[in-house]
């Protein structure tokens, strides 16, 4: 199913005064995109740089030796002595 028609289907099952809400919704989008394009803007409708630039995966091992644990960590803390 393309989006058209999905779309057209489900205005379609709304009441008249959820459609006029509809109706307005879009123009404020259509103004907002030709308002956005006046100002030099890229397309709104086109990907962004950031999405159609490709994925970046983790390396493993690129931070080692970055942190340091100290050999007293499982130890029970000064503070909480009392407590315990």
């Amino acid at each position: 199913m393309t989006i058209q028609p999905a779309i057209l289907e489900k205005l379609e099952s709304l009441p008249e005064s959820l459609q006029l809400k509809v109706l307005q919704y879009i123009d404020s989008l259509i103004e907002n995109r030709e308002q956005y394009m006046a100002k030099g803007h890229p397309a709104a409708n086109q990907p962004t740089e950031q999405e159609t630039a490709p994925k970046k995966y983790r390396v493993a091992g690129t931070m080692k030796g970055m942190i340091i644990m100290s050999d007293d960590f499982d130890e029970p803390l000064e503070d909480l002595k009392d407590y315990m």
